[in-house]
């Protein structure tokens, strides 16, 4: 269809010139307000979550905005600052059998989450700063803590895990008062043994303090069998 614009009036015109200069203004600006909004983008980017060594995600604090809260270790009267969830039922898991098993364990003897502040960002240690650490007789981290037979007994403790959990004498430089989740966040592993864990507490003759002996032949194997695979890596 044709317009007619003889009938178009000096006012209609004018408006019209007017907004082509101020489109021709806007335009000449552009590349200033390109340039904007190409810094203020990243800031719509997801932003960095700092990890600890295991890539879980760092607590800045205990009890308050945080997945990390003070827990109780059933059947020990202690208690730490620990990653709520599977974290928590497989590390509540590993201090139970130390402490039933091993060595009985005091308030002084056990440590959770720690600012990453005094931690060193760069060993298994970090992981202490995301709740998924903790370390069993902080002062006993030298080679030679444990007697031979304690020894034995730790790692039936880690062959229970499948892997999911460290131990700090196998590291480099070794920390022998610490235990770690040595999977990430999106594991499956760790949710199948947290699960595993979970039912074994609700069934008798199973969990912590159960009767298993660390000594028989076929669980001596299996533990010599995590050492291999782990010190492969």
């Amino acid at each position: 269809m044709q317009h007619n614009i003889r009938g178009v009036s000096r006012r209609t015109l004018l408006t019209h010139a007017g907004v082509v200069a101020a489109a021709t203004a806007v335009t000449s600006l552009a590349p200033s307000v390109a340039t904007a909004a190409s810094i203020e983008a990243p800031k719509t980017a997801s932003a960095y979550v700092p990890t600890s060594a295991n890539g879980w995600p760092l607590e800045k604090e205990a009890n308050h905005v945080s997945t990390v809260w003070t827990r109780p270790v059933p059947g020990t009267g202690l208690e730490l600052d620990i990653r709520i969830g599977d974290a928590e039922a497989i590390l509540l898991h590993v201090i139970r059998r130390f402490h039933y098993e091993v060595e009985p364990l005091h308030s002084i003897d056990l440590a959770g989450w720690r600012s990453i502040d005094s931690l060193n960002k760069s060993l298994p240690e970090s992981n202490l700063a995301s709740g998924t650490a903790v370390r069993i007789r902080p002062g006993a981290a030298a080679k030679g803590s444990l007697f031979p037979l304690q020894e034995i007994v730790v790692r039936d403790i880690l062959a229970d895990f499948e892997g999911v959990v460290r131990w700090g004498g196998d590291d480099n430089p070794l920390d022998e008062s610490l235990f770690y989740l040595d999977r990430g966040p999106d594991s499956r592993e760790v949710r199948d043994v947290a699960r595993k864990l979970r039912k074994g507490e609700t069934t008798p003759g199973q969990g912590a303090g159960a009767t298993a002996d660390p000594f028989s032949k076929t669980r001596r194997e299996r533990a010599q069998r995590l050492v291999r695979q782990q010190s492969n890596r």
